[in-house]
């Protein structure tokens, strides 16, 4: 056998560089269930390996800043004040912590097609695979008018005279055919957008810094000033300490949504180059992204504007955007920055955009892994020469036509109602990689892989997703709870629909997988973790990661 060729990056990261079989794990290959897909790829064709390290690394911190940090923590700080979200913001990271080291583990393991969706399917069983990648679908194509819809509140910061409906066009347009050429032109997008949206979230923390020292033009130390006057809490639902333990506790909703999208990397390894060096690179950053991008983030955000902020809270109230869809933007006028509002409204827009562009890839990506495990129609499988699932792509640019409802309603009001719903889609999107990450783990090892195999491993596995997947359930109960303190079906509706989006198929398919095709639960030893997995090590093998040649490149490549 192989040597494999360890080395520790830290004490939480181990890398392995190719894991290898010995007879033992041979032979449990061939006692294994084998997972087969139902599409010819010779008809259909395939996606093809086109994203580069630089794509990928972006593609993540794309994935965790968006227009939930820059616009829907306005809502949260309103409602529940600075502590409250700080605190919600802080627990939430720990969980996309250990749902980036589930997905380290399984992605580069197998980084094949259909990623979340063929790992529920082969690691938990058909019924699990089936739900997860319907509501993964209809969440991630909800997300993109999510987007859309946030992107035309920033619009109005500007202008109302132009037609909503123009905007949509516009938006939704430009997207589509981002996705429907290659998967390079979306790589290339989202490694714009991030730098824009890193320069500008970096900008804006220094910002912070300078005004909370009282460097902005009115001289003003803020200090922690708002902490103390009007408080870090701020009751919600009802007055006194239980209303503030309700706002911390709605907070988690708004910080769920923030963070919806972190797990795209793990949707993006079968189309990534090198993915068993470039996926771990990314996981293993993630950590310093959320403290980064977004503790400090929302810390920020609770010194420069009170929870009573009277602009915040009037256009909140009133269903009105501009200034008021982003605290960033309405801390920024406060201080007296003329000009600065208008460019940093221009990057929260191009944000949104962009969250916009990768939800429409996760969505389009997942309708083709339901096609082919046989869970959507075949067309759906079907690629274009330039390995895009061109049918699926364009069957999410017509569900994003949703993002209409904008031109009916005012624009805050539906970004909240989508932000409800995709935020439990999300959830249970991460509960089943929890999950399925668990599974696979008593698989491998029960096949007589070990841990040291694996070309991405942590010691903190299995912990951390078992602690993932019980905070996950724990933000689903507690979603939609003050729905029942002034009880409405609209708004219940509108918290739980998100449940039903992943219970009705699972259902379903369960009932039918019982009865009819008498399905029976597939036992570690004989879970299929291998098939696709020499196809991976012979391409990695043909295609090794480039070495740096200079100084230059080395210092980009320790980068990206």
């Amino acid at each position: 056998m192989t040597e494999n060729k360890a080395a520790s990056s830290s004490a939480v990261f181990e890398k392995t560089s190719e894991s290898n079989s010995n007879s033992d794990i041979e032979q449990q290959r061939e006692d294994a269930t084998p997972y087969t897909g139902v599409v010819n790829e010779k008809e259909y064709g395939h996606v093809r390996r086109g994203l580069k390290a630089r794509h990928v690394q972006f593609i993540a911190i794309g994935g965790i800043i968006g227009t939930g940090l820059f616009v829907g923590s306005g809502a949260a700080l309103v409602r529940a004040g600075p502590g409250s979200i700080f605190l919600a913001y802080s627990i939430v990271g720990t969980v996309i912590y250990s749902l980036m080291l589930a997905i380290g583990e399984m992605t580069t393991w197998l980084p094949i097609p259909g990623g979340l969706t063929v790992y529920a399917y082969r690691y938990l069983d058909s019924s699990w695979g089936f739900a997860m990648g319907w509501n993964y679908t209809l969440g991630a194509a909800l997300t993109v008018s999510a987007e859309v819809a946030a992107a035309i509140t920033l619009i109005e910061f500007w202008t109302t005279e132009q037609p909503k409906v123009a905007w949509v066009i516009l938006i939704i347009g430009v997207i589509f055919l981002l996705n429907i050429w290659v998967v390079e032109g979306y790589g290339e997008a989202e490694f714009v957008f991030a730098s824009l949206k890193i320069i500008t979230i970096l900008g804006l923390l220094f910002m912070a810094f300078i005004l909370f020292l009282g460097g902005g033009p009115n001289h003003d130390r803020v200090g922690f000033r708002y902490w103390k006057n009007p408080g870090a809490f701020n009751a919600y639902l009802v007055p006194g300490p239980k209303g503030k333990f309700f706002g911390f506790l709605k907070s988690f909703v708004n910080a769920c949504f923030a963070f919806g999208g972190s797990e795209v990397i793990c949707v993006a390894a079968s189309e990534t180059l090198n993915p068993r060096r470039n996926i771990p690179k990314a996981v293993r950053r993630t950590f310093w992204r959320v403290v980064i991008f977004y503790i400090f983030g929302v810390l920020a955000i609770g010194v420069l504007v009170p929870y009573n902020d009277k602009g915040l809270t009037t256009a909140l109230a009133e269903g009105k955007s501009g200034s008021a869809a982003s605290p960033w933007v309405a801390a920024i006028v406060n201080a007296g920055i003329d000009g600065l509002p208008h460019i940093i409204n221009a990057v929260i827009l191009s944000s949104a955009w962009s969250c916009g562009n990768s939800f429409m890839y996760a969505a389009s990506r997942n309708l083709y892994a339901l096609a082919i495990t046989g869970n959507a129609p075949k067309i759906f499988a079907k690629c274009s020469k330039r390995g895009i699932p061109m049918y699926a792509v364009f069957a999410v640019f017509i569900s994003s036509f949703l993002s209409f409802m904008v031109v009916t309603d005012n624009s805050a009001k539906v970004f909240e109602w989508f932000m409800n719903v995709t935020t439990l889609s999300s959830l249970f999107n991460w509960l089943t990689l929890f999950l399925s990450t668990i599974r696979f783990r008593k698989a491998y090892l029960a096949q007589g892989v070990k841990t040291q195999d694996l070309p991405f491993h942590t010691p903190l596995m299995p912990y951390a997703a078992y602690y993932g997947a019980g905070m996950v359930v724990f933000f689903i109960l507690i979603s939609g709870f003050d729905t029942f303190h002034d009880f409405k079906a609209k708004t219940f509706i509108a918290n739980y629909c998100g449940v039903l989006m992943f219970m009705i198929p699972f259902i379903g398919h369960k009932i039918y997988s019982i009865f009819v095709k008498q399905e029976p639960m597939l036992e570690p030893r004989q879970i299929d973790i291998f098939t696709g997995k020499a196809e991976v090590d012979e391409w990695e093998r043909q295609n090794p990661a480039p070495e740096p040649k200079n100084l230059w490149e080395k210092i980009w490549y320790t980068i990206v």
